[in-house]
C-alpha cells in the first residue's frame, strides 16, 4: 500500500521525529519524502518505505528490493548489511507497526478536523460512508478510503485526508484484542461509533462478550467529553456509560432510544422510515439501500450530523446522495435475472439481513428467489452451527432455490433440510475452487425474473460465479 502525504512532503528529520524513531542519517542528507509505502516493489527515491513484519513475510528481507528501486528513506526494527552499505537513511524503531500508529497520531495534530471513528462486526463501511454522505452537504469532510480499516490501512489512510478538512470519518476493523485501542489512540475521535456486536472473529476471541470488549477499545482515544454512540437493540451494548464521555443510542425496536426509526418500509429501489428525536418524528426519511438493517446505519448519520448542527433538510438530503458501491447490495439486471450482488464478506448477521432483502425484493415482485452462498470465515467451532442457523432461517423464509459453495455452504444446505426445504431445490458445490460449477448449474436452471442473491466471504470470490454466468447468458 502506498499513500502520499495531504501535506506535501516529509523531512527525514521530521518523519524520525513524528513515529518516534532514531535517524541514522545517510549520506544524502537532509531529505524530504512525499509517499510512503508498505510494499518494496512501490519504493522509490520520493517514498518512505516501512519493513512489516508478518505473520508470513518480513519486510526487512525486501529492504534491498527498496534500494534497487531508488528509495532513500527506510523505516526499520533493524538495519543490515544493504542498508549501511548505501546511501539511504534508516529511521529505526522498536515495532514498525506501531511506528505507523504514532505517526498518523502525530499527524492528526496537523488536522483541525472532527473525527468520527467507526467500529462494529457488520455495517461499518456503509456506516462510515452513509455519514460522509450526510456531514459533506454541510461541511467539507473527508473519510478513510474503501475498506483500509486495518492497524497498517487505516494509519496510512489518515495522512491522505486534506488538512483543511472539516469532518474525517474512519472507519476500525480488528482480528485481535489491541488493535481498536491501537486506531482509537492514533485517530483521538471526537466521537465514536459501534454499530453492533456480532459472530466474526469467533475463531479469534472466543465469544461475542470479548468481541463486544474488543470494540469497546474504542474509547481509549475518545476524546474528553466526546460521543459514543451505540444500538440499544444489542443487550451486550446496553447501559453502557461513563464520566469522561456521554453516551447516545439508536434503536430500530424501541421509540425509547435517543434516535429511533420505526414504520420502516422496503420499496423497490430504496428503503423508507420515519425517525423520532427528543420527541419529535421526522417522517419518509430515505436511503437508496434495501432492508430494515441498514435503517441502523441511517440513524448514526442522522445522529452525527444533527451533534454537528445540521439541518432536517440537509440530513434528508446528505442520506438520499449516497449510491452503494463495489460488491456490497450491487442490484442489477443480468439478461433477464436481478442479481443483488453482495459479495464483499459474509457473517452470520449480514447473511441473515441478505435474505431478508432477496425474500422482500422477490415476494414484492412476484418472482422465485435464489440464494446462492458460500462459506463465512473466522467463526471457530461454532461454525458449523452458525452455518445452519442460516439454512434454517432460508428455509423459514422459503426461499425458492438454494445453491452453496464450499464446506461451510454444506453445513448451510443442512440447517435448510433439516427445516422443510425440499432436496429438489438444493444444489450444493463443496468445491470452492471451482465455482463454475456452480455458474453452470444457475445457468440452466434459472428462470427468466428469478431474483439471485450471490454472497459469502471475501476470500470465496463468489463474484467469480456471476462473471462465469455473464459468459454463459
Amino acid at each position: 500500500m502506498k499513500i502520499a502525504f495531504s501535506i506535501h512532503q516529509i523531512s527525514f528529520g521530521t518523519l524520525a521525529r513524528l513515529c518516534g524513531g532514531e535517524l541514522f542519517q545517510g549520506a544524502l542528507g537532509e531529505v524530504a519524502v512525499r509517499y510512503i509505502c508498505t510494499d518494496s516493489r512501490e519504493a522509490d527515491a520520493e517514498t518512505a518505505f516501512v519493513a512489516l513484519r508478518g505473520e508470513r513475510v518480513d519486510g526487512h528481507n525486501y529492504i534491498g528490493v527498496a534500494l534497487k528501486n531508488g528509495c532513500r528513506c527506510v523505516i526499520c526494527e533493524r538495519r543490515n548489511e544493504e542498508l549501511d552499505a548505501s546511501d539511504a537513511t534508516a529511521i529505526v524503531v522498536g515495532d514498525t507497526e506501531l511506528a505507523l500508529s504514532k505517526l498518523a497520531n502525530s499527524y492528526r495534530q496537523y488536522l483541525r478536523c472532527k473525527t468520527v471513528a467507526v467500529t462494529g462486526s457488520v455495517g461499518k463501511t456503509t456506516t462510515k460512508d452513509l455519514i460522509t454522505s450526510v456531514l459533506s452537504v454541510g461541511s467539507k469532510t473527508a473519510q478513510t478510503a474503501g475498506n483500509h480499516n486495518s492497524v497498517v490501512g487505516m494509519p496510512l489512510s489518515m495522512m491522505t485526508l486534506p488538512t483543511d478538512s472539516e469532518w474525517a470519518v474512519l472507519e476500525m476493523g480488528m482480528n485481535h484484542f489491541g488493535e481498536i485501542e491501537r486506531l482509537s489512540i492514533a485517530a483521538e475521535p471526537d466521537i465514536a461509533i459501534i454499530t453492533n456486536i456480532g459472530s466474526s472473529h469467533l475463531e479469534m476471541l472466543g465469544s461475542r462478550e470479548n468481541i463486544c470488549r474488543a470494540k469497546l477499545e474504542i474509547l481509549s482515544g475518545l476524546k474528553e467529553n466526546g460521543t459514543l454512540i451505540l444500538s440499544g437493540d444489542e443487550p451486550l451494548l446496553r447501559g453502557i456509560r461513563g464520566k469522561s464521555y456521554h453516551t447516545v443510542y439508536v434503536s430500530v425496536l424501541s421509540e425509547k432510544a435517543d434516535f429511533s426509526a420505526k414504520n420502516i418500509r422496503v420499496e423497490t429501489d430504496r428503503t423508507v422510515f420515519d425517525l423520532v428525536h427528543n420527541g419529535k418524528t421526522v417522517t419518509d426519511l430515505s436511503i437508496r439501500l434495501l432492508g430494515k438493517h441498514n435503517v441502523y446505519a441511517a440513524l448514526y448519520a442522522y445522529a452525527v450530523a444533527t451533534m454537528a448542527g445540521m439541518s432536517e433538510e440537509q440530513i434528508r438530503e446528505g442520506l438520499m446522495n449516497y449510491y452503494p458501491n463495489g460488491m456490497r447490495q450491487h442490484i442489477y439486471q443480468l439478461g433477464k435475472i436481478t442479481v443483488i450482488e453482495d459479495c464483499y464478506n459474509a457473517s452470520p448477521e449480514s447473511m441473515i439481513c441478505a435474505v431478508d432483502v432477496l425474500e422482500q425484493y422477490s415476494r414484492s415482485r412476484k418472482k422465485r428467489s435464489v440464494a446462492v452462498l458460500g462459506d463465512m470465515l473466522e467463526l471457530g467451532s461454532d461454525s458449523p452451527a452458525l452455518h445452519r442457523s442460516v439454512g434454517a432461517y432460508l428455509a423459514r423464509k422459503k426461499i425458492d432455490r438454494l445453491y452453496t459453495v464450499g464446506r461451510g455452504g454444506e453445513q448451510i444446505a443442512v440447517g435448510a433440510r433439516q427445516n422443510g426445504m425440499p432436496n429438489t431445490c438444493i444444489l450444493q458445490n463443496p468445491n470452492a475452487k471451482n465455482l463454475a460449477i456452480t455458474a453452470d448449474a444457475l445457468a440452466e436452471a434459472l428462470e427468466d425474473g428469478d431474483v439471485v442473491l450471490v454472497k459469502a466471504s471475501r476470500s470465496v470470490g463468489a463474484e467469480q460465479i456471476l462473471a462465469y454466468l455473464k459468459g454463459r447468458l
